[in-house]
């Protein structure tokens, strides 16, 4: 057993939990979830069934990640940050009878590598949050989000670009078009809307 999981946690003896990883206390991983190698699962979080968290990931205290959300290498979520799966939430049906588990069909939220979501963001199902974007503290996102964007507010809109630092991007005072990361020098270039890393492939 190469990983580490605090007593208090619960995870099912059908999750998967990668080597070198890290459970901690009152942590919940539910059946059929796919914990990556190097992770860190916060005190209070909670993975649902068939979850898929890459490697090098970190869920922060109370995180709340829903069935069936699939989330890339490399990525961040906040303490108390939730990930729905219920694009019309009811506790009952129209005739009063209380909803079970194939009254409904869950939805994913699906989180690229390494992105980030703030603290007490919330991710509202379907949506997709690109490669290495930055989704604001208390950010509601409700459409899905483009690569290395800079996204809060509710509804969360994109107020700026980040780079893979997460520092946010400044515009290159002789390159229209082209974005510098103030912290690695990293040069990036936009083009309709979207970001790329300088010279990728369009």
């Amino acid at each position: 057993m190469n990983h580490r999981i605090q007593p208090t946690a619960q995870v099912d003896e059908k999750a998967v939990v990668g080597a070198g990883s890290s459970v901690w206390e009152l942590a919940q991983i539910r059946e059929d979830a796919r914990l990556g190698e190097n992770c860190v699962v916060g005190r209070g979080a909670y993975v649902g069934p068939g979850v898929v968290i890459g490697d090098n990931c970190k869920l922060q205290n109370h995180a709340l990640v829903y069935e069936p959300a699939v989330l890339g290498d490399g990525v961040f979520i906040g303490p108390a940050a939730v990930l729905t799966n219920d694009h019309n939430p009811r506790a009952v049906s129209p005739d009063g009878r209380l909803k079970r588990g194939g009254d409904w069909e869950p939805v994913a939220v699906r989180i690229g590598d390494g992105a980030a979501v703030g603290a007490r963001a919330v991710c509202v199902a379907p949506v997709t949050v690109g490669r290495w974007a930055l989704v604001a503290a208390g950010a509601v996102v409700t459409a899905d989000v483009p690569d290395f964007a800079l996204v809060m507010g509710v509804p969360a809109r994109r107020t700026g670009w980040v780079g893979k630092a997460g520092a946010r991007l400044t515009a290159h005072a002789e390159r229209p078009g082209v974005w510098e990361c103030p912290q690695t020098g990293a040069w990036y270039e936009e083009r309709d809307g979207r970001l790329t890393e300088y010279g990728a492939a369009h």
